[in-house]
């Protein structure tokens, strides 16, 4: 099902790409975070829609967040962050709760990947952190390219918080080399401190995103694998489900992945990416999957392509 498509008048979009969901539930009402161009061009930043109060998950009845005129309301401002996600903005959020050892409390983040010149890169990490009213943006990144194999630039975060740390999955390299790896690090405070920068998933498989929810005793992973060359997608191009009994940093620990989805071209998204999924609240086999989708346009220029964000419902097993 089609949520958000710039150029539908039947979606909440009004003109503005909204894509990149983190969704989550929180004070009774499913939220979901989003990274955007309220005119499809400029620096992107960071916006929520949510479903009504008290309402299950669903695929229906997101609205975005706005003022009084209908302008999009970003979650944030730039003051103090524009060093680094000023020009390029703010890509790919990831909703997180956990534990600040250091200020001895539960706290919430939307890490997000930044860039400070350019849309396209280079990228580092960093976060908005809840400070009980507003989410307040943070002066520096948290994480940044330290190997070599991530060609200097890292994105595309998602994370979670087990077992007494910040567990990091993310993408280093670039779409204009074609040229993508999975990484992975973990930090007690999600702050510094953070482990060696591990591959999760080598270059070749060009995995994208692996989002990790919890469910049943262990967890269930949602990723992409995208194709980037000119060339007509291979078969294993889409979306693919795994489990593991714990949120492991290594790949041979999951499941055997099951494809989901392909990137057969369906009008208005072709070749998924940017997974983030949820659980129904009364049935846990089933799944909500929130994912990035394109089509091309008519539109003169360099990139005649219009962002959708879409989603799957789907049933997932306990087991391969």
């Amino acid at each position: 099902m089609k949520i958000f498509d710039p150029r539908d008048a039947s979606t909440g979009s009004v003109g503005a790409e909204l894509l990149d969901a983190s969704v989550v539930r929180r004070n009774d009402r499913w939220w979901m975070y989003l990274a955007g161009q309220p005119d499809g061009y400029g620096a992107t930043d960071i916006y929520s829609a949510s479903l009504s109060k008290g309402l299950p998950l669903s695929a229906f009845g997101w609205e975005p967040n706005r003022d009084a005129v209908g302008k999009l309301n970003p979650l944030a401002g730039r003051d103090s962050s524009q060093t680094w996600d000023r020009d390029g903005g703010r890509h790919c959020p990831s909703y997180v709760k956990g534990w600040n050892p250091v200020k001895r409390e539960w706290v919430e983040r939307i890490y997000y990947a930044g860039a400070a010149d350019n849309l396209w890169g280079p990228y580092t990490i960093g976060f908005l952190e809840w400070d009980g009213e507003v989410w307040v943006h943070q002066a520096a990144p948290v994480f940044a390219a330290t190997e070599d194999w991530e060609r200097g630039s890292v994105y595309e975060p998602n994370l979670i918080y087990h077992d007494h740390k910040w567990r990091l999955w993310y993408v280093a390299g670039s779409h204009q080399e074609d040229y993508l790896v999975h990484g992975y690090a973990e930090s007690e405070d999600g702050i510094s401190g953070w482990s060696e920068h591990k591959v999760f998933a080598s270059p070749e498989m060009k995995m994208f995103d692996f989002c990790v929810r919890p469910r049943a005793g262990g967890f269930d992973a949602i990723f992409a694998r995208v194709w980037v060359a000119q060339t007509t997608p291979p078969a294993e191009t889409g979306l693919w489900w795994s489990r593991s009994e714990a949120p492991s940093g290594k790949l041979s620990d999951w499941s055997h992945p099951i494809q989901i989805m392909t990137a057969d071209d369906r009008d208005w998204h072709s070749g998924p990416w940017k997974p983030s999924f949820q659980f129904d609240e009364q049935l846990e086999e089933r799944a909500l999957v929130f994912f990035d989708g394109l089509y091309r346009t008519s539109d003169p220029g360099p990139f005649p392509f219009a962002f959708t964000l879409g989603c799957l419902d789907i049933k997932l097993p306990l087991d391969e």
